[in-house]
């Protein structure tokens, strides 16, 4: 660090760009290593800590360091020497001889000797056993056995004083995999504090990886992260029409009066890309139950993230757990989650433009257990494992890849199979290897050299050729858009809906009142919850078989049956209070809320819509809200910005 301070641009061999931001990574770059080898020393040295936080002090001030002649620096020696002794003697007399933890969730006991507590509530920790279940005494008085990740350190300000909710999150340290109950002091500063967020992220991972559980590749996701911050990646964000620039006229809903519909709006980037297979996926540890694979893809520069956030589900099979697959095509009741099928838009003038493509895993990490059970009888000794939820759920990134879609003379990449190798670390970061074991085995041989590719990571994708047909069904959709195949037709007839009510309708051009239209107003909240996804699809579906051939031209019965489907499907069902919450990966909530779908599915077809349902005393309804059948175009439509 302090090499680096000292640095000049004059010292480089050869002109260097961007100079001072690249020195700016670099030092972002070597604050991040102090972090984690902090972490570690933690770990491994219990008596370094204090050094370690005096260090990390020193590296945090930022102020330059001038070089001195050596009798200077052995004087600075000698006074920064006496200065870390007297910071060690004052931590030392202020550490608790007794520690305290509070519970950060409640614990019910799983066998004999456990003890069962509370959220927030205070234990006194008498024992810190190895295996992480620490011996507890709570103000009652009772003694048992606790599991440490529900702990963390209790700080007070004053004498029977607890933190209260809102400093629970800046007072109170998750404590660590230490086993002696050592902690590492947080920096302050406002440099630590733009970086503690990111830095933080990556706690659990680099404890995870210090202890074998994923390979050192594993990041937590960036583009789940992403999703979950707001609507901006999401795909009913850019479902709804886009303004121009002024804000005064839509720039991708322009109404065709010769056809009498939209008008089809060619793009940059129109096409079809299919998911095959993922192999040499290196598998977590027994301390992480996986809860689904999948991958996440969205249109990247490498820079910023250009579209919505898609997201595929993977299958996979116990005999051959590191091969993902994709059904190359969804139909009938199969989930659109698993559609491999994935139509790809954009408009964008980037050159660098290309498909993002992150496997991740969602994950809840266990607590292993040993157990004893002595059998007096036969006097044997069995020994086994019990794996307990600990309820720390989070998504782990298992490698990222690059599909470039053109190259360097903005010629369009060919539609072919093609084999991408997956790289580690996030997609901001270059050279980290998803397992960097398998490399460590490579050798000079041209015959090992083959061997260890084939043992890399790779996703396997196809680039498909556009008909004119696909062309001009793609066509109608948003100029910026990313989705599963087996939705587009429900995706072209609500864009002509929402073409008919903005464009055509609309008494006055200049009208900005809320429209009356429930379809326009919840149709785009389906896109998050793709269970009612498919439950309309099915409808429709099941509905369209019906129609004659004739009735299957006329784009307007088209409509009209359209809305009357959607009425008699799904909207009543986002009101509902008999469905849970939308959670992803949480089987239990995903099984029950397809129970409470297929039960009102039933009920409509046998009493021949949905209104029976509406008006009986049973169903009760969430309190009403004119969102749900008033549409705010101004509000939901997204602004259309220079850069893109």
């Amino acid at each position: 660090m302090h090499t680096l301070k000292n640095l000049k641009k004059a010292d480089e061999p050869a002109p260097v760009g961007n100079y001072n931001q690249r020195k700016e990574e670099e030092e972002k770059e070597l604050l991040k290593l102090t972090q984690q080898l902090q972490k570690l020393a933690a770990v491994f040295s219990h008596e370094s800590i204090s050094k370690d936080y005096t260090i990390d002090r020193e590296c945090q001030s930022g102020h330059h360091i001038e070089q001195e002649n050596e009798e200077e620096d052995e004087d600075d020696e000698e006074e920064s020497s006496e200065e870390e002794d007297e910071v060690e003697d004052d931590e030392f007399e202020n550490q608790p001889t007794i520690e305290e933890c509070i519970t950060v969730g409640d614990f019910d006991a799983q066998q004999e000797g456990d003890l069962s507590f509370k959220k927030s509530e205070v234990l006194l920790i008498l024992d810190k056993n190895p295996d992480g279940w620490w011996m507890a005494e709570n103000s009652k008085g009772e003694r048992g056995l606790v599991p440490k990740t529900y702990l963390a350190v209790y700080k007070k300000e004053g004498l029977g004083q607890k933190p209260s909710e809102e400093e629970t999150d800046d007072d109170i340290e998750v404590v660590d995999e230490t086993a002696d109950g050592t902690k590492i002091k947080e920096r302050t500063d406002s440099h630590w504090s733009a970086l503690r967020k990111a830095i933080r992220e990556n706690d659990a991972i680099d404890v995870l990886a210090t202890m074998g559980a994923v390979p050192s590749g594993f990041r937590p996701s960036t583009l789940s992260q992403l999703f979950e911050e707001g609507n901006e990646f999401r795909a009913s964000y850019f479902l709804q029409p886009e303004l121009t620039t002024s804000q005064l006229a839509f720039k991708d809903l322009v109404w065709n009066t010769e056809k009498g519909t939209i008008q089809p709006r060619p793009t940059r980037i129109s096409l079809i890309i299919t998911l095959w297979s993922c192999k040499m996926i290196p598998l977590p540890g027994v301390s992480i139950q996986v809860l689904s694979r999948h991958v996440r893809l969205c249109l990247f520069d490498g820079n910023r993230v250009l579209s919505n956030i898609h997201t595929v589900r993977a299958m996979w099979q116990p005999k051959n757990p590191k091969s993902w697959t994709f059904s190359p095509r969804v139909t009938g009741i199969l989930p659109g989650l698993l559609d491999g099928d994935c139509f790809v838009r954009s408009n964008s003038s980037s050159p660098d433009i290309g498909i993002l493509f992150e496997l991740g895993i969602t994950y809840i990490r266990n607590a292993i257990r040993k157990v004893y059970q002595c059998w007096k009888r036969f006097d044997w000794f069995a020994k086994g494992l019990i794996y307990l939820s600990t309820g720390e759920r989070g998504e782990l990134s298992c490698g990222w890849t690059f599909l470039k879609l053109f190259d360097s003379s903005g010629i369009p990449v060919s539609s072919k199979t093609l084999e991408l190798l997956l790289n580690g670390g996030t997609p901001y970061e270059r050279g980290v290897e998803v397992d960097p074991s398998i490399s460590r085995r490579a050798s000079d041989s041209i015959f090992h050299q083959m061997i260890t590719l084939k043992k890399q990571p790779q996703l396997f994708v196809k680039l498909r050729s556009l008909s004119t047909q696909s062309k001009d069904i793609l066509n109608l959709l948003p100029e910026t858009l990313i989705g599963s195949m087996c939705y587009i037709h429900l995706l072209i007839l609500y864009r002509q809906i929402l073409g008919d009510v903005l464009l055509k309708d609309r008494i006055s051009a200049q009208s900005a009142d809320l429209i009356s239209n429930p379809i326009l107003a919840t149709f785009p909240k389906l896109m998050e919850q793709p269970d009612l996804m498919d439950a309309f699809r099915s409808a429709w579906a099941e509905k369209e078989s019906t129609l004659k051939r004739s009735e299957k031209r006329d784009q307007e019965f088209l409509k009209t049956v359209f809305t009357l489907v959607y009425h008699d499907s799904v909207f009543p069902l986002l009101q509902s209070t008999f469905l849970p919450k939308h959670k992803w990966a949480d089987e239990e909530s995903e099984a029950s809320r397809w129970k409470v779908i297929a039960d009102f599915l039933k009920q409509t077809r046998e009493n021949d819509g949905a209104l029976y349902s509406l008006l009986s005393s049973e169903t009760v309804h969430k309190a009403f809200d004119i969102s749900e059948v008033a549409y705010d175009f101004l509000g939901e439509a997204r602004k259309s910005s220079v850069s893109t």
